[in-house]
């Protein structure tokens, strides 16, 4: 038997690989996506799905509270979507109180059966901490528009609030 062992050892990786690569054919294939966010002093950056093959990198610009989303174009590079917004009078925040900003990014598919839906699958939030208010932002995304390869300028769109110091509970009571 240790014979036998010690003359397939080196078929084993083989075996192991067409077993893998064997039982990857019947399972699903599930898409990995991923999202990316940093800071530098007064700029945070971070990346959001707008649709299956598109992303958008968002920017906010925590001395003015400026909030800019780019999209890439389809074939000739660069940005072709531009799309802004001032985030400061949604947070209430007063830039003498040296506010400090965060930012991330969700999947949330807000689009409708229309071609011009609300918003792409991604949300921005941002939040602001000495207020203790975050808000939820999505980019009026439209695939046919950009399919078009024209240039895209819009604005961001806010879809809701929280101030998260001060969140009372927003479940449904229920009945005795």
């Amino acid at each position: 038997m240790k014979c036998l062992l010690s003359r397939y050892r080196g078929f084993l990786p083989l075996l192991t690989l067409l077993i893998g690569i064997g039982l990857g054919g019947f399972l699903p294939h599930i898409p990995l996506h991923a999202v990316a966010t940093d800071r530098a002093e007064t700029y945070l950056i971070a990346t959001g799905l707008l649709d299956a093959d598109v992303e958008a990198v968002y920017f906010l610009d925590c001395l003015t509270g400026d909030l800019l989303a780019a999209v890439p174009g389809k074939v000739t590079g660069g940005f072709t979507g531009l799309y802004r917004y001032n985030v400061l009078k949604d947070l209430q925040v007063d830039l003498a109180k040296n506010p400090h900003f965060l930012m991330v990014t969700g999947l949330a598919d807000f689009r409708t059966g229309t071609s011009r839906g609300y918003g792409g699958a991604s949300v921005v939030y941002v939040a602001e901490t000495t207020t203790g208010k975050a808000v939820a932002y999505v980019i009026p995304w439209d695939r046919s528009r950009w399919n078009s390869r024209t240039p895209i300028q819009d604005v961001l769109h806010p879809i809701g609030a929280i101030n998260f110091r001060n969140a009372q509970t927003i479940l449904p009571t229920t009945k005795p």
